[in-house]
C-alpha cells in the first residue's frame, strides 16, 4: 500500500481570483502534495516517506470531509454520484490493463467481476502487478463511500467516543483476530487502518475539532504519533522495515495523530491558503491535481513502468549517454512526471465526463473552472 512529487514555479503575481465554489485550497494543496508523495514513494521506495507525510491517511480524511458534506443531500443520490464519478475512470484505465494482461497470457475466472465494481481486489497476473497493486485504495474508498450513511449516523450519536473507538478494529485485527486470508481479509485490514481518518473527516465537517480543547487534541495526537512510531520501529524484525505501508497498526496510529493535527490546525486557525491564487502557475497546478486526482493516481504506476524502456532507448544515443544521468532514479522520476503530464490530458477528460462536466484537456484555465 502506498501513495506521492514536487513541482512549482512561482509565477508573476496577478490579482486574486475567487476560488471555485465549495473548494478549500488548504485541503486541495494537501491532496496535491499527497499525490506527489505517492509518485515519490513508488519511484524511490523510501521507507521514511510515510512518516514525513502519511498521504493515504490524509486522502481518506479529506474524502471523509467531502462525503459528510455531500450527505447533506439524500444518501441514494450521493452514492450514485460518487459511483458515477469513480467507476468510468476506473473502467477506462482498467480496459488497457486487462487487455495488456490478456495479451501476456492471463485468463481470468469469475473474479473478473471485480474489474467492473472493485468491491474486492481485482485479479491479475504478475506481469501487470505493478499497475493493479494500487487498486487497494479505490476498493477501500468505494467501501467507505457505501458505508458512509450509517457511519455518519453512528458518529453523530456520540462524536468523540465514536471517533476514538474507530481505532479499535485495527487493534482487534492486530492483537486478537487477524481476519481471513482472502479478499475479505484484505478489505477489513485496509478499512480498519484508515477508519479513524475517514471519521476524522466527519469530525472536521461537523465542527467537532473546532470545539475540542486544544490541549486534549495535541496530547492525544502526540500519543497516537508516539505509539505509531514505537510500533513501527519496535517491530522492524517482524515486518523487515519501519515502512508504515508494511505495518497497518503503525500506519493507523501514526496517520491518526498526524492527520488530526493537520485537520485541527485548519479548524482552529482557519487556514485557507486563499493567497495561493496570487501565484498563478502554482494555483493552476493545485487545481489540475485535484481535478485529475483519480487519473494521476491510476496512471502514475503505468507512467513509471513505461519510463524504464523509454530511458533504455536513450542509452542508444551517444550524446544522451554522455550528458544525461540516465542511471539516476531522479531521472526516472522526472521522465515519470513527463509521462504523467501526457496522461492527464490524454485520459483525464474521462473524469469530466463521469462528473457530467464539459470535457477539458487541462482544468483550471480561463475558460474552465473545476467543479466542487
Amino acid at each position: 500500500m502506498g501513495a506521492h512529487s514536487r513541482t512549482g514555479t512561482v509565477a508573476a503575481v496577478r490579482p486574486s481570483r475567487p476560488e471555485p465554489a465549495g473548494r478549500d485550497r488548504y485541503f486541495d494543496t494537501l491532496r496535491a502534495l499527497a499525490l506527489v508523495r505517492v509518485v515519490t514513494y513508488h519511484t524511490f521506495g523510501w521507507a521514511w516517506c510515510g512518516l514525513v507525510f502519511p498521504s493515504m491517511g490524509i486522502m481518506f480524511a479529506l474524502a471523509g470531509t467531502l462525503m459528510a458534506k455531500s450527505l447533506e443531500r439524500p444518501a441514494p443520490k450521493v452514492l450514485r454520484s460518487r459511483l458515477r464519478r469513480l467507476l468510468p475512470p476506473f473502467w477506462f484505465w482498467g480496459s488497457f490493463v486487462v487487455l495488456a494482461m490478456l495479451v501476456h497470457g492471463w485468463m481470468p475466472g469469475w473474479q473478473i467481476v471485480y474489474w467492473v465494481v472493485p468491491l474486492g481486489d481485482p485479479p491479475g497476473n504478475a506481469w501487470g502487478e505493478q499497475a493493479w497493486e494500487i487498486l487497494w485504495y479505490l476498493r477501500t474508498y468505494l467501501w467507505f463511500v457505501l458505508l458512509s450513511p450509517p457511519l455518519l449516523r453512528l458518529f453523530r450519536l456520540a462524536p468523540v467516543p465514536v471517533l476514538v473507538l474507530s481505532l479499535v478494529p485495527v487493534l482487534v485485527l492486530g492483537f486478537v483476530w487477524s481476519g481471513p486470508d482472502n479478499r475479505l481479509g484484505s478489505a477489513l485490514w485496509d478499512l480498519s487502518t484508515y477508519l479513524f481518518c475517514w471519521m476524522l473527516g466527519f469530525a472536521h465537517r461537523d465542527g467537532v475539532l473546532q470545539r475540542a480543547k486544544p490541549v486534549l487534541v495535541i496530547v492525544l495526537s502526540l500519543a497516537a504519533l508516539g505509539y505509531g512510531a514505537w510500533y513501527a520501529f519496535g517491530h522492524q524484525a517482524d515486518f523487515g522495515t519501519y515502512d508504515l505501508d508494511e505495518n497497518p497498526l503503525a500506519q493507523a496510529f501514526w496517520s491518526a495523530g498526524f492527520v488530526t493535527l493537520l485537520m485541527w490546525a485548519k479548524a482552529r486557525f482557519g487556514i485557507g491558503f486563499a493567497a495561493l491564487a496570487r501565484f498563478r502557475r502554482l494555483d493552476r497546478a493545485v487545481t489540475v491535481f485535484n481535478a485529475r486526482a483519480v487519473t494521476i493516481y491510476l496512471w502514475h504506476q503505468i507512467a513509471l513502468v513505461l519510463a524504464v524502456p523509454l530511458i533504455d532507448r536513450l542509452w542508444d544515443v551517444p550524446a544522451f549517454e554522455t550528458y544525461l544521468p540516465l542511471d539516476s532514479q531522479w531521472f526516472l522520476f522526472g521522465v515519470g512526471w513527463v509521462l504523467i503530464a501526457f496522461f492527464v490530458p490524454a485520459c483525464g477528460w474521462v473524469e469530466d465526463v463521469a462528473a457530467r462536466r464539459k470535457p477539458t484537456l487541462l482544468p483550471g484555465g480561463r475558460a474552465a473552472r473545476m467543479g466542487g
